[in-house]
Formats: C-alpha cells, structure tokens, sequence
C-alpha cells in the first residue's frame, strides 16, 4: 500500500506541477498581453506626438512663408514708392530758384532780352518739373488747410468771405499726391 501511495503522491505531484505550468503559462500570456497592451499606448503616442510635431513644422512653414510673402509685398511698395518720389529732394532745392526767377520777372525796368531769358529758363525748369509729376498746386478762392498755410488774415466782409484766398505769397507743389511744399496764402477770416 505504501507504493501505491507513493505512486499516487507522484501522480499527484505532476498534476500539480502541470497545473503550476499551465497557470504560469496563463500569468505569462496574460502579463504579455498586458505588455503589449501598455506598447500599444505608447506606440500611439509617439504617433500622435509625431503628428503633432509635424503640425507644428507645417504651422511655422506657413507662419514663415507668410511673413516672406509680407516682407517681398513691403519691399516691392517701398521700390515703387522709391521710384515714385525719386526727384522730391531734387525738387525741393530747385524751387527757390524757380520763386527768385519768378520775383526777377516781377521787377520793373527789366530789359525786353533779360525779361525774355528769364521766362524761357522758369517755363524750361517748370516742364522739367512737370516731366518728374511734379505740379503747382492749384489755388482755388477756398482755403484749404491740406494744401494752403495760412501766413495772415485779412477781416472777412460782404465781398471776401470767411476762409477764402485773398493773396498767393509763394506757389505750393506737390509730387504726385505728395506736398512738397504748401502754398503761402493771405486768408479772409
């Protein structure tokens, strides 16, 4: 009886040792899959993180791309503007010269040839002006405080109402839509 018992505690002893197998195989399965469970987030992750990152990239290319567009846009208005106003300071040292010439006509006593001369060097200088879009502004009876500065006033009656021209001191000029120079006027007021 004795071997029978031990046969028996052998046959036990496997069936134990199997069972123990089967669960450690279930535990390392089980903790496998657990593993590949928790990669499974993590490889999202990375994957969403990487996205991210390339969302990122993508919104700076676009941000970076945007701002050259702008700088091109700036420079290119600036070269126009540069090209557009190019003779204001040429023009702005030939006035003078065209207000003395034109103060030269106004003496009296000058000569028929010097009164000539003179006339033909201010109309040369005024279309060379003109050639460059530079124009005299054009004084109308109406004062008008982007165009005119006012130098003195005059008190306005029936016949000169308020806020208009009575007298032109110096001429305005103006670059295109730029002034150079405001015209110097007298002003009912």
């Amino acid at each position: 009886m004795h071997t029978l018992s031990k046969k028996e505690d052998n046959k036990e002893k496997k069936e134990e040792n199997t069972a123990e197998a089967k669960t450690a195989e279930e535990i390392t399965e089980s903790v496998e899959g657990t593993e590949e469970v928790q990669e499974a987030p993590a490889e999202k992750s990375e994957l969403e993180l990487a996205k991210e990152r390339a969302d990122d990239f993508e919104n700076k290319y676009l941000r970076a791309h945007a701002e050259m567009q702008n700088i091109q846009r700036r420079a290119n208005e600036e070269r126009q503007n540069l090209q557009k106003y190019r003779s204001q300071d040429l023009a702005k040292a030939i006035l003078p010269s065209l207000d003395n010439l034109e103060r030269a006509l106004a003496v009296e006593g000058l000569t028929e040839d010097v009164k000539k001369g003179l006339e033909m060097v201010q109309e040369s200088l005024v279309a060379a002006l003109k050639n460059e879009g530079i124009e005299e502004i054009p004084v109308e009876e109406k004062f008008d405080h982007n165009l005119h500065m006012a130098i003195q006033t005059l008190p306005a009656d029936d016949e000169h109402p308020a806020d208009t021209i009575a007298q032109i001191f110096q001429k305005g000029y103006k670059l295109h839509d730029r002034i150079l120079r405001p015209a110097m006027v007298v002003v009912y007021n």
